[in-house]
């Protein structure tokens, strides 16, 4: 069991051993050919809010953990019933929000009272959370001072540079709001004063304006929001950094937000610490669940085997959109050519790529403009593209030599989404590869049934 964290002498401890912080990012270092490719949980974060840049409806119900009983919790129906400033509701609805989310039905009264509720809320991407603090920081500031009154705080550049384009679509009739990223590659002249509204940036850059260049009055700060809190809880530097940042806000007058797709018990406890008497709002997440899914595999006995199954299936079935899973960048990197060779419109995501490469990689899957992608497992958790009609495992999934049950469950989750039937397959090329097929059978109890991929009539069966 894991110590506990004593976060009062934490936060204490923290104030006394930190120097001045600035922000400063290394490269990240690239896994070397044939090391299965993983991924952080900022860049999974920002992977999924590209992808699920429309609404995503949830079935799963509102868990209200906490609330203050002198600000009662209740829920809206339309964004009207929020007395929105008109240009504001204008913005909203320009973004297509006809109605509220889950998230936003219970989270915008709260965060729109009088007087100021702090709020601890938890969704998955795609849920609307980003819209509902970007609301809440817009209608909160008072364009007529010139100063900044909000700051919001992601743990990555792209992050922020996200939450910063909702903030400018959603204000875009209401142009007396301005907004500042502070960020890398953002330097002030010396001697500055920020006139800017709302910063939005990451913890290092942010903590270098306030302490260190007195760009802007922290203690004027109206509310301070904490985007992707789990990241920035699990990662040392960014920890360290808030804890500095938030010392500084006038508790008494400014309005705290944290946001989250998850929290564990380590966020809670911190957030607990530094948000006085929050009210906490979990929506719970959907299960995975193969019972919609059907599994099939396919003997093989070399690569080209695999790749000449994968191609029957392909040309056989009706597919909307396809996922291929690799183990490694340089099979996924090998089967985008030998596809694309054959005529095949197909997309390659890896750890090779820039970010900007993969957010251009997933838009043009998003929109349909490939109706294939092939990627390693940074899009095994996470991602949901109601198009997808099958997964297909080129490798299964493995840890250690072992088969890896849950990314496997992720994984073939992609499809099968949003109450429809979907289709996973596996290639399997080895005693080794049905070895670990029948680990993760026997793990889930779900049968995974042979396929013969040389067997036109049986694969369109499959397909209806």
């Amino acid at each position: 069991m894991a110590q506990k964290v004593d976060w009062a002498k934490y936060v204490a401890q923290t104030e006394t051993k930190l120097s001045d912080v600035s922000l400063s990012e290394k490269p990240p270092v690239e896994p070397e050919e044939g090391v299965p490719e993983d991924v952080s949980a900022a860049e999974a974060s920002l992977l999924a809010k590209i992808i699920r840049k429309g609404l995503v409806e949830s079935k799963t119900d509102i868990e209200i953990q906490r609330k203050d009983p002198k600000s009662p919790l209740f829920s809206v129906k339309s964004f009207d019933a929020l007395n929105l400033k008109p240009s504001l509701l204008k913005g909203v609805y320009d973004m297509g929000f006809n109605s509220p989310s889950k998230i936003q039905e219970a989270a915008l009264p709260a965060l729109l009272a009088d007087p100021p509720q702090n709020l601890i809320a938890q969704a998955q991407s795609g849920t609307g959370k980003t819209a509902a603090f970007v609301l809440a920081m817009l209608s909160r500031v008072d364009p007529n001072e010139h100063y900044p009154q909000v700051v919001c705080l992601s743990p990555t550049y792209e992050l922020a540079v996200q939450t910063g384009e909702v903030a400018a679509h959603m204000s875009k009739y209401y142009p007396e709001i301005e907004l500042i990223y502070a960020v890398r590659g953002e330097e002030l002249p010396k001697g500055i004063k920020l006139s800017q509204h709302i910063i939005i940036g990451t913890p290092g850059k942010v903590l270098d304006w306030t302490l260190k260049f007195k760009v802007f009055d922290i203690k004027k700060i109206k509310v301070f929001v904490l985007d992707e809190a789990d990241v920035m809880i699990s990662q040392q530097g960014h920890q360290d950094q808030c804890i500095r940042i938030h010392k500084q806000l006038n508790h008494s007058s400014c309005q705290m937000m944290f946001f989250s797709a998850t929290y564990t018990q380590e966020v809670i406890e911190f957030a607990e610490h530094i948000v006085s008497n929050p009210i906490i709002i979990r929506l719970k997440r959907e299960e995975e669940s193969l019972d919609n899914i059907d599994q099939y595999y396919v003997r093989c006995d070399t690569p080209e085997a695999k790749y000449n199954a994968l191609t029957n299936i392909y040309g056989t079935i009706g597919i909307g959109q396809a996922i291929i899973f690799c183990h490694t960048r340089k099979t996924a990197s090998w089967l985008a050519t030998k596809m694309s060779a054959d005529g095949h419109a197909v997309a390659v995501l890896h750890g090779e790529l820039t970010v900007e490469q993969r957010i251009s990689v997933l838009d043009r899957f998003r929109e349909a403009k490939e109706k294939v992608l092939i990627t390693t497992n940074v899009l095994s958790r996470g991602i949901d593209v109601e198009q997808v009609t099958i997964v297909v495992n080129f490798d299964l999934p493995i840890f250690n030599g072992e088969a890896d049950c849950e990314t496997y469950l992720h994984r073939i989750g992609r499809t099968g989404r949003f109450g429809k039937k979907g289709l996973a397959i596996n290639l399997i090329d080895s005693e080794n590869s049905m070895r670990i097929l029948k680990d993760i059978e026997g793990h889930f109890g779900k049968k995974i049934r042979f396929l013969n991929a040389e067997d036109c009539e049986e694969i369109e069966k499959i397909g209806q």
